[in-house]
């Protein structure tokens, strides 16, 4: 049990968003930097004032943390980062360098990702977004042919968030990208993003359990 850290999710949500609910963020990353915490949960139908008061669209991950209370999963994630080397070197120009990839994962690569995927979702496979993806993830793939890890030759947040949003099937189907595949195998390979993952079907698992005995 976490003293004071607390990771908020949904406390249930249908089959095909399971093992990607961004909450899956926060806990792999604290079990990289063996932090203890709790899950917590707000509904997933009938959203409650009190979701919105602590995150304003409705969504989760938040994160509670003693007296703070913040949302989304790149602020989240770097919250955690700054209470472990693990996910964040220690000298300046390596937390500058991470720092630089998370906001890139989030805003360069995701926001065109996640668009292209609703478009695709609505039935236009091959919509107005695919050549800006393909040439987003092209320069991925030139990046990651030339080095293991995006900071420092070693794992941190940023390879966290960089594969998460990466390894989205969809995404990580589209073209041939042999050195973006070598580096999500590596980053899914992982204990602490197993435990993660396992985690969150298991808690969404048990949710429908409870929803049958009602």
């Amino acid at each position: 049990m976490g003293e004071n850290l607390t990771i908020w999710t949904y406390d249930w949500v249908p089959e095909g968003p399971r093992g990607f609910v961004r909450d899956l963020r926060l806990r792999w990353g604290a079990e990289e930097a063996g932090l203890s915490y709790d899950v917590d949960t707000v509904p997933f139908e009938d959203r409650p004032r009190s979701h919105l008061d602590r995150q304003p669209f409705g969504q989760v991950p938040f994160l509670t943390d003693g007296e703070i209370t913040i949302f989304e999963s790149g602020a989240c994630l770097l919250h955690l980062a700054r209470k472990s080397d693990i996910l964040m070197p220690s000298n300046a120009s390596g937390e500058a360098e991470m720092l630089q990839w998370v906001v890139a994962a989030l805003n360069s690569i995701e926001m065109v990702t996640v668009p292209w995927w609703f478009l695709r979702l609505s039935g236009d496979r091959e919509n107005g977004l695919s050549g800006w993806l393909d040439s987003r993830l092209a320069h991925v793939e030139a990046i990651l042919s030339e080095r293991e890890w995006l900071v420092e030759d070693r794992f941190t947040a940023a390879d966290l968030i960089m594969a998460d949003v990466l390894r989205v099937p969809e995404i990580r189907a589209r073209g041939d990208r042999p050195a973006t595949e070598a580096y999500i195998q590596r980053l899914v390979a992982r204990t602490a993003f197993k435990k993660a993952q396992a985690d969150q079907l298991a808690h969404f698992a048990a949710a429908d359990e409870s929803r049958v005995r009602r």
